[in-house]
């Protein structure tokens, strides 16, 4: 089969398009960088949408620890504490226990899948982290930025979308960027928690073990995901990197805040 042929056949496997038989022998190269890839299909779906999701989440976090009434400002202070002090890897297997109750119970079946389920722990997970960060950006807002603000008229809902939010996204956007970038590796998390593939068509981690295990040799295919994530995160920077600039496009070139990549090296 040639590399193309290998490409038209497997490029779309993880989700269910193309043959459903995985190889058997004689295993390629263009053979394990399509099927890896094809798998990456899955890592991007819960990154994007975690990302998406958890990043309205995650200031409306921000927004209730700073509340002053302590009825809205504890559960999202025990919310942060639950999500961070606690490692992603156990909140996996937690979750699934916990949606296997309710789908015996005979209510929402579908939480038991990967797509679905793993998606919400991902969601809530970065949505803690990602609130920390939007929580201190708050708090580091300068307090001239507030005045002028109210000299100029803005109250409520006005000030908080023109000047607050803004200079907090600017404050925090080079750190939630690293969340970002993390939460993308975090997605492979998802192959060895609870949740099952979806009919055995997983994620890029799940490939790579399938070829690991079938060729005794683990030094061609984790290479291949590791190359597929430093490609997810070379992208990664380069869109944050678009929208930190343009966070930063009405201070003095000397001013702006440049971007430093800084990964989490533990969870």
């Amino acid at each position: 089969m040639s590399c193309w042929a290998t490409v038209q056949a497997y490029g779309l496997r993880s989700v269910g398009i193309g043959d459903r038989l995985l190889p058997k022998d004689d295993f390629s190269l263009c053979q394990q960088f399509t099927l890896i890839g094809s798998g990456l299909i899955w890592n991007i779906y819960f990154g994007v949408l975690a990302l998406a999701i958890g990043f309205f989440i995650a200031n409306a976090v921000a927004l209730a620890k700073a509340s002053p009434n302590p009825w809205v400002r504890k559960p999202a202070e025990w919310f942060v504490l639950v999500f961070r002090g606690s490692p992603l890897f156990i909140q996996f297997f937690l979750a699934y226990f916990i949606f296997l109750r309710i789908k015996q119970a005979g209510a929402l079946p579908w939480l038991t899948s990967a797509q679905a389920g793993a998606l919400i722990v991902l969601v809530l997970n970065t949505a803690a982290y990602s609130g920390e960060i939007f929580f201190g950006a708050l708090r580091s807002v300068p307090r001239g930025e507030v005045e002028a603000a109210d000299a100029y008229g803005f109250t409520g809902w006005k000030r908080f979308r023109k000047v607050i939010w803004p200079t907090t996204m600017r404050l925090a956007w080079p750190a939630y960027t690293n969340e970002a970038i993390f939460l993308f590796h975090a997605t492979t998390l998802v192959f060895f928690s609870g949740f099952p593939t979806w009919k055995q068509q997983g994620d890029a981690l799940y490939y790579a073990r399938y070829f690991a295990d079938k060729t005794f040799n683990p030094f061609v295919p984790y290479p291949i995901v590791a190359f597929y994530f430093i490609l997810v995160t070379l992208t990664l920077i380069s869109g944050f990197g678009l929208v930190n600039r343009r966070l930063n496009q009405h201070l003095p070139q000397e001013r702006r805040k440049k971007m430093r990549i800084r990964p989490n090296l533990i969870r």
